[in-house]
């Protein structure tokens, strides 16, 4: 079977810059992906039945089983799928791996099942599982606004990060709904060769809330400029190379995780698929 990666992903920067009245926010944010990420193998059965093997700590209807449901009701087909999942991007940590194993079902999919939906159908469908669905089927780093969905391809500098984070899982609507929360950052131009204050404008609210990624902010801070990615709980660095990535983390103090990733450009797995189909 053919191995799809599922990468996972870094803000470089997160500005809050409104909300709607519907309670959702405005974003502005470049998207960096990663050559780190979970892997996703697919058998196509044809009894209609999707069932997931592997990450067992994950729920029997979490966004891979989802996103195969809703790819084959949008395109009425009546085959099915088992989806194996080696999962290795940390839930709750702000990487978006459960968004990006979404969008790998739905892209490896429509070309197993052969139901031939356009990038655009699939993101609109991605859209309706998570924001940041439509980022992963499209499969490439990004500038994104609106609610994250509206991206600008970016083709990014090679760059190796280093990305820690706590043994903790960090719930995105608790950070957005916290009436602390900055929401008003002056919009920026997108895209453009931006060089400002790249912070992340949730990183005060998670690190109230959760005192255990202000530790982490503050350990990998003493080595540059540490930035927390999504609504946390991870962070990260940015590095000359691998091997000083590699250094930071033997000093890594326990409970904190890490590893060392490249950004990429594109999603390698897809790399052979014609666009638009």
């Amino acid at each position: 079977m053919k191995t799809w990666l599922a990468p996972a992903k870094l803000n470089l920067f997160l500005h809050v810059v409104g909300r709607r009245q519907n309670g959702l926010h405005e974003l502005q944010t470049l998207f960096q992906l990663l050559d780190f990420g979970d892997e996703l193998a697919f058998e196509v059965t044809g009894d209609g039945r999707i069932a997931r093997v592997g990450a067992t700590q994950l729920p029997d209807d979490d966004l891979c089983i989802r996103a195969a449901r809703s790819l084959q009701k949008a395109s009425g087909t009546h085959l099915g799928a088992r989806i194996h999942l080696t999962k290795r991007i940390p839930v709750g940590a702000g990487l978006g791996g459960g968004s990006s194993d979404a969008a790998t079902v739905l892209v490896a999919l429509n070309q197993l099942w052969h139901t031939h939906l356009t990038e655009d159908a699939l993101a609109d469908i991605g859209l309706s599982l998570g924001a940041d669905v439509p980022l992963f089927v499209r499969g490439r780093s990004a500038w994104g606004e609106g609610i994250g969905e509206r991206l600008t391809p970016a083709e990014l500098p090679p760059q190796h990060f280093c990305v820690v984070w706590p043994d903790i899982s960090v719930s995105t609507k608790s950070i957005f709904s916290d009436p602390e929360l900055t929401r008003n950052t002056p919009r920026i131009r997108i895209p453009s060769p931006f060089e400002g204050d790249r912070r992340n404008d949730l990183e005060p609210v998670a690190r109230r809330r959760f005192p255990q990624v202000g530790d982490c902010l503050d350990w990998l801070g003493q080595f540059g400029a540490a930035r927390m990615t999504g609504s946390g709980a991870a962070v990260f660095l940015a590095v000359g190379d691998d091997k000083t990535g590699e250094k930071l983390l033997q000093q890594l103090p326990s409970p904190l995780r890490g590893l060392v990733a490249n950004g990429i450009n594109r999603n390698p797995a897809f790399a052979d698929e014609p666009d638009g189909v």
